[in-house]
């Protein structure tokens, strides 16, 4: 085997990145080889690349969300320490989502010098058709969103990445009664959906493995029609979300951890460490459970009874960075159509990015696919994804990171309601 294919996905993604640059900037859209254009070869690789991420979408999330949702369902689970963690991760990730919301209405980095910024990003839709999609909605909008929530037909449903949100609706719904039919058949029906949901994890990874061709395609497609001022924008962007990743990290999970328990948050870093440094290296929640499960036991006193139930249905439901990416990205696009998302779109945002949070796989790059579904619930091209590959590899290490430490920081506080005492020292 030789060393390049030894090489680690980020640092393969970074070179394919580095080579589309220069592949892109050296062809342009015009330079040829046998009468095919390089732009067409490009475009026909980032489309095959983003078709397979599509193609994910319903199993995935369905699978993803049936099999947490299940692991809930029953014995003490569905009690007082059930409750309690999910509160909690649905505290911290709507936190996390309005941070996000905030500071890129307030940056507007898909804006530059006064002007949309998708003519540097090679945004090719028609801008009015993607204005007509988002204009005139208003409040009944928002209670059409709990009606579409519940399908005629989930079949058709799940036909149509855009009614994704029925199919949320309904694997919520299926994986609680799941658990009510008895053992015999709430076991087996647990089973198959786990495989299934292994089985959709392997696709992901397989596809993902693919990513740096895929980005390659994606990238120098972007570079041959618009050139290298294509980064600018997109640094700008990249910047805001590491900064209110660090935000949501240093500031908010700490002020949670102070207000809830009455500890003092600053030996929570020092103790998870070794778990953020394996969770940013890997951009993975799931392959980082056994770093974060020994963490959070043995660093921060938690007990293996609320460890043990927290951690692992963490890395699946409770991704604080993933939903504040989510709904960052989808604003960044909107700026960078020149489309101004009225109060009721972003609250569309807002609400699809903190379920679709919870049914993204905790493995890299998943959260891509739950902004294509958001994406196409607003309105607005999924295509647009493309434009987020530059700098997608080291915000998702940094994302993941966050993920890891509000499953930590949950565990903590779950841990400071049953009664348990913590290694974080008191005032």
């Amino acid at each position: 085997m030789n060393k390049t294919a030894r090489l680690a996905l980020h640092w393969q993604i970074l070179i394919a990145i580095a080579l589309a640059a220069l592949a892109g900037s050296l062809t342009g859209e015009d330079a040829a080889l046998f009468g095919v254009t390089f732009y067409s070869v490009y475009d026909f690789v980032g489309r095959l690349f983003l078709n397979a991420l599509k193609m994910l979408i319903v199993p995935l999330i369905a699978s993803s969300m049936i099999v947490g949702v299940a692991s809930l369902g029953s014995g003490e689970a569905l009690g007082r320490l059930g409750l309690r963690t999910v509160a909690f991760y649905a505290a911290t990730s709507l936190c996390a989502i309005l941070l996000g919301l905030a500071v890129i209405n307030l940056v507007k980095p898909g804006i530059v010098d006064g002007s949309p910024a998708g003519e540097q990003l090679a945004l090719q839709s028609d801008v009015s058709q993607v204005e007509a999609m988002l204009s005139g909605r208003s409040a009944g909008d928002v209670v059409e969103i709990f009606v579409r929530m519940i399908p005629q037909n989930v079949v058709s449903a799940a036909g149509d990445n855009g009614s994704i949100l029925a199919v949320i609706f309904f694997s919520l719904m299926f994986g609680y009664f799941m658990t009510r039919v008895g053992p015999v058949h709430g076991q087996t029906l647990l089973s198959f959906w786990k495989a299934v949901f292994d089985v959709m994890t392997r696709m992901t990874e397989f596809i993902m493995k693919l990513a740096p061709i895929g980005v390659f395609g994606l990238v120098a497609k972007v570079v041959a029609k618009a050139g290298l001022s294509a980064a600018g924008p997109l640094a700008v962007f990249a910047a805001c979300v590491l900064a209110v990743l660090a935000l949501h990290l240093f500031v908010v999970l700490p002020l949670f951890i102070r207000v809830a328990t009455g500890l003092r948050p600053w030996g929570f870093f020092p103790a998870m460490a070794p778990a953020l440094l394996t969770a940013f290296s890997t951009a993975s929640s799931s392959a980082t459970v056994p770093v974060t499960l020994d963490c959070v036991e043995k660093r921060l006193g938690v007990s293996n009874r609320v460890s043990s139930f927290v951690v692992p249905l963490g890395a699946t439901v409770n991704m604080n960075g993933t939903a504040l990416y989510e709904c960052a990205a989808v604003l960044f696009i909107a700026q960078a159509y020149g489309v101004d998302m009225s109060l009721t779109s972003q609250f569309l945002v807002v609400l699809l990015a903190l379920v679709t949070s919870i049914g993204v796989a905790g493995i890299p790059a998943a959260s891509l696919v739950a902004i294509a579904i958001i994406l196409t619930a607003v309105g607005l091209p999924p295509e647009a994804i493309a434009i987020l590959f530059v700098f997608d590899r080291i915000l998702d290490m940094a994302r993941t990171a966050v993920n890891v430490a509000g499953d930590a920081t949950a565990a903590v506080i779950v841990a400071s309601m049953e009664g348990e005492k913590s290694l974080l020292k008191t005032p």
